[in-house]
């Protein structure tokens, strides 16, 4: 008996095995196995298929996925201060990969752990920055690392206000999850900048920030 596949692992979970199996959607693609590697929080797979090339030949691939499930991000932003609201935390893969300390710039995040995409951001701005906001818009979702990890990241952004900004009040993220989370209040042109000098080397984050730029809130004024 195997977690995850003949028993529930420790969230739970059966059947791992099986995700991915019914695929239809390409004819090019005939999925023949799938093996669960790990699923010790998240689930890494080896999938077996054959896929018809360009050339009308058939060959046989095996892909290895990482599986950590869809997530969220958010841009806070306010047009009358020009300025965006950020987090800094560390991040343990970019500190073993070259990244000076670990500590990352980016957009309030995180996983869709069963809620919409709007409720995840909606929650994770509470948690991160401490702020409760309104209306927010949908700005387009996007596959990060399509070569290896599934996760589908919905983007998202609205407005903030300066008077819910109050220190030491709120956000930092969740302590029981290893959490400490600092919310930087960032003019937009520094936070542009930011990519430009490395300061900001976090892909959601870079996307949202441009976007803002060429096509939201700031497309007027960041020349």
């Amino acid at each position: 008996m195997t977690a995850g596949i003949d028993t529930p692992d420790r969230r739970g979970r059966t059947g791992l095995d099986r995700h991915g199996r019914d695929l239809r959607g390409n004819p090019r693609v005939r999925v023949l196995d799938v093996e669960v590697l790990s699923c010790d929080w998240y689930v890494l797979r080896k999938t077996t298929f054959d896929y018809r090339r360009s050339d009308g030949r058939w060959s046989r691939e095996q892909r290895e996925t990482y599986d950590r499930g869809d997530g969220a991000t958010l841009l806070l932003y306010n047009t009358d201060r020009g300025s965006v609201l950020l987090t800094r935390q560390f991040r343990l893969p970019a500190y073993v990969n070259g990244h000076p300390d670990g500590m990352l710039v980016e957009t309030a995040a995180g996983l869709l752990d069963g809620d919409t995409a709007e409720e995840a951001v909606r929650r994770e701005a509470a948690e991160e920055t401490g702020c409760t906001i309104g209306t927010v818009e949908h700005v387009f979702d996007a596959y990060m690392s399509p070569g290896s990890v599934t996760e589908r990241l919905h983007f998202f952004a609205a407005p903030y206000e300066a008077t819910t900004l109050v220190e030491g009040k709120g956000g930092g993220g969740l302590a029981d999850e290893g959490e400490d989370i600092a919310v930087l209040d960032l003019p937009f042109r520094t936070a542009l900048g930011m990519i430009r000098s490395g300061g900001i080397a976090d892909a959601k984050t870079i996307m949202l920030l441009q976007w803002a730029a060429l096509d939201g809130p700031f497309r007027c004024t960041a020349g």
